[in-house]
């Protein structure tokens, strides 16, 4: 019961805002909670990884932010080659942006993880930090106004940002496609590679990990690039659906992105966790927030809520890890028996 609190908590708030809720459950209020989803469970993927090396990422709501910026300043305003050819400006296709997005995402996550692994910065301190720095890039990016009408000039060639974000395939948001690619590549990355056995072990035991002979400071370098990855697809989505990117986006998106790992079943202190445990973590965390926005309850008390949830979600941890350490000594004892 306690490995499948997360899927019964998920079955509960179903329910409850189902009877609770109008025209909670219906084909087209599901789709639209499932892109608000996607947005969370984007990061809350990064982080898992993270989180379970026995680290942090406190950045990636400013990388979500910093991602849609770059997006949007290369759509509007390209690359002034002034320097190099007077009058000319440089524009990329859509397709090239995107890449250069996601360079921009992994390049954060790989400077994060520079810090930790060869300056000994605490993972706290070091994200934290990054957070500021990123914010302050994407700020300055356009002097705090927003880069609005992201839809692109067909004498450049930068159409089709929007499409990202409202486009379908057989009735299913691309984002929502884009979430089940991400949600299977990573869990795949965990449960069948290499790599994903030194993730884990890096969490469990970091010491016994190197003597084994894991290179820690790669594999810590792999889940931040990670995460940074995920915070730029979720800034693209975000600057894709809205058509604008704005540098404030983001703000707070970290600490959901916590919620929904814990929740999902990572521990907090490193060496367990599941990609599937987060996706559903991170429902619970999407269809609280939705399901709340449409009982007409305070943004204030929304915020309480999702809180106590986080504490909840920390504290049956902690009792489900005491009673796997009883039972195994109880084990233990029997056999020396």
């Amino acid at each position: 019961m306690l490995k499948m609190r997360t899927l019964i908590a998920l079955l509960a708030v179903i329910v409850f805002f189902s009877l609770a809720a109008p025209n909670f459950v219906s084909t087209a209020n599901a789709v639209i909670m499932a892109k608000h989803v996607a947005v969370n469970a984007f990061l809350a993927i990064g982080m898992t990884f993270v989180i379970i090396t026995g680290g942090i990422d406190l950045s990636v709501g400013s990388v979500v932010g910093l991602t849609g910026m770059v997006a949007g300043y290369f759509i509007l305003h390209g690359i002034d080659l002034g320097g190099i050819s007077i009058g000319y400006t440089l524009y990329f296709s859509v397709p090239v942006i995107i890449l250069i997005t996601l360079f921009v995402g992994v390049a954060v996550g790989a400077v994060n993880g520079f810090l930790i692994t060869k300056l000994s910065v605490a993972p706290f301190i070091a994200t934290l930090g990054m957070l500021y720095v990123a914010r302050g890039i994407a700020l300055l990016s356009s002097d705090g106004a927003t880069f609005p009408n992201l839809v692109g000039n067909p004498e450049y060639g930068t159409t089709g940002f929007p499409l990202l974000g409202a486009g379908s395939l057989a009735g299913i948001p691309y984002s929502i496609w884009i979430l089940i690619l991400l949600s299977l590549g990573a869990a795949y990355i965990g449960a069948r590679t290499p790599l994903g056995r030194h993730i884990y072990a890096v969490g469990g035991n970091e010491r016994a990990a190197a003597l084994s002979g894991i290179k820690v400071a790669r594999v810590k370098m792999f889940v931040y690039m990670f995460s940074g990855f995920c915070a730029a697809v979720a800034g693209l989505v975000i600057s894709s659906q809205l058509v604008a990117a704005h540098p404030a986006t983001g703000e707070t998106f970290e600490l959901n992105a916590i919620a929904a790992a814990v929740l999902g079943g990572t521990s907090m202190s490193g060496g367990r966790g599941r990609i599937a445990g987060t996706i559903v973590g991170a429902f619970v965390i999407g269809i609280l927030s939705d399901g709340l926005v449409m009982m007409g309850v305070s943004s204030f008390w929304q915020i309480v809520i999702k809180g106590l949830v986080i504490i909840a979600a920390v504290v049956v941890d902690q009792f489900q890890q005491r009673m796997e350490a009883r039972i195994t000594l109880q084990h233990q004892a029997a056999l020396g028996r």
